[in-house]
């Protein structure tokens, strides 16, 4: 959590507990209550997650006051995880448990024999402890070789050592769900875990009672669970059995962002950008769009695998080695200024590349594939900004002969000359300062030759421009 901590309350028994006038209240009762705090206050549920307050938040809303345990359904990339984990904002700051018990008890309502032989022995004197929220929440990555103990418990044979009889609650090792009792607990990938594994989360769902080693302990525990999972893996037969699938309250279908500048809005939140003091970062608008358009373009290509998705990372990814592209630039040109160009997107292809999987697996494919969605993306920009039928002083220009180079590693202050040498230019430029300048000069440049007015060819760096 990123909130301050307040100090815990001071009742140190249970007596003090009672006396402060405290009731306990199941945890899916607590996070609604606090749930419905929030939105009479209107304040925000999920800080940082962005493009789900007309979809999924009010599907959260709805369940969470249901009382009903959640799967989240998405591709990765959705903030599945940053939602399951922010659900710990609706908890009670500190809760009250029992002081010397293994799993968390509520002091008033304890449910192992442990924790009724110790309130039993000392009464109003028995110790508590309080825990802040934020210990109350786990999660485990389903994986083929987690074990129902992980999950659930296990017998203890140290505890069988000292005497115990296996029937004897007090031999149990307990695992992660009894663990986090008065808490959240996750599972992410919920498909990947085992078939036997699946079975021993039944009871845990619907009757709340546990089953380890053919014996059975009556457990009521308190616990808001939730669990994450690809579309793909959840809907297949076969990854997931039907039972645990009908036990969950609520399905929900996150998404990707659905509109541009959604997407910047968390590129910009997310993005590690370098800062140095004698640099001055400038990323025009257009190359932003660009940076959003190239990933909203591969969701809706055929090359790409559309099962495993296109997940916002990989335009965090793009923006921060464009970025790191520019600075680089201004680095070795000795340039205060930083400013991304076209001519960076080239660098683009390692980031993006990590973060997709091509249909195609022919040799070269690949590139091919990159270089068409970035073209699209570049062209798809230039189309909403720019009128064609301006352009025509320029274009007319090079049809009479005109050509100009550019580059990656060209001076800011070169392109003035380019400026005054192509008639029309100076008219459709907004830019004030040389790098800003120079990066819409190759703006328009690309957009022209990806409309087919203009042609092109690139090298190493530097691109020609010609009628």
């Amino acid at each position: 959590m990123t909130d301050e901590i307040s100090g815990p309350p001071t009742a140190n028994t249970l007596g003090e507990l009672k006396t402060s006038g405290y009731t306990s209240r199941p945890v899916k009762e607590e996070i609604r209550q606090n749930l419905i705090f929030k939105l009479s206050r209107a304040e925000p549920l999920f800080p940082g997650v962005i493009g789900y307050d007309a979809t999924v938040v009010p599907q959260i809303t709805n369940a969470i006051l249901g009382c009903q345990d959640i799967i989240f359904l998405g591709e990765r990339g959705q903030a599945k995880s940053r939602i399951v984990r922010s659900l710990t904002s609706l908890l009670d700051e500190w809760l009250p448990v029992l002081d010397g018990t293994e799993i968390p008890e509520d002091p008033l309502e304890p449910i192992t024999q442990a924790g009724k032989d110790l309130v039993s022995e000392h009464g109003d004197d028995t110790p508590i402890r309080w825990v802040h929220r934020d210990e109350r929440y786990a999660e485990k990555l389903a994986t083929p070789d987690i074990t129902i103990a992980d999950i659930i418990g296990e017998v203890d044979p140290i505890k069988v050592a000292e005497g115990r009889y296996l029937s004897d609650e007090l031999t149990l090792h307990y695992g992660l769900v009894p663990r986090m009792n008065k808490g959240i607990f996750a599972i992410n990938e919920l498909p990947d875990l085992a078939e036997r594994i699946q079975v021993g989360l039944l009871n845990l769902l619907e009757e709340r009672d546990v089953q380890i080693r053919g014996h059975k302990v009556r457990l009521p525990i308190d616990v808001f669970i939730l669990a994450t999972a690809n579309p793909e893996d959840y809907t297949n037969r076969g990854r997931i059995i039907t039972p645990l699938k009908d036990r969950y309250g609520a399905q929900i279908r996150t998404h990707y962002p659905e509109y541009i500048d959604q997407e910047l809005d968390i590129v910009e939140q997310e993005a590690n950008i370098l800062a140095l003091s004698d640099y001055k970062v400038d990323v025009p608008d257009y190359m932003k769009e660009i940076v959003a358009e190239i990933t909203h373009h591969a969701r809706r290509s055929p090359d790409i695998n559309q099962r495993s998705g296109v997940s916002v990372r990989a335009s965090i990814s793009n923006y921060e080695v464009l970025i790191a592209n520019a600075y680089r630039r201004a680095l070795v040109l000795n340039e205060a200024e930083v400013v991304p160009r076209i001519s960076d997107l080239d660098y683009l292809t390692a980031s993006f590349q990590g973060k997709v999987e091509f249909e195609a697996m022919e040799e070269g494919q690949e590139d091919k594939i990159t270089n068409k969605i970035f073209q699209a993306a570049t062209k798809a920009v230039f189309d909403r900004r720019h009128e064609l039928n301006d352009m025509a002083p320029i274009t007319d220009a090079f049809a009479d002969g005109l050509t100009i180079e550019i580059g990656e590693a060209v001076y800011a202050e070169d392109y003035d000359t380019i400026i005054e040498k192509i008639p029309g230019l100076s008219e459709r430029i907004t830019a004030t300062t040389p790098g800003t300048k120079a990066a819409e000069v190759e703006f328009i440049l690309e957009g022209l030759h990806l409309n087919k007015l203009l042609n092109k060819h690139a090298v190493s760096g530097r691109a020609t421009y010609s009628g």
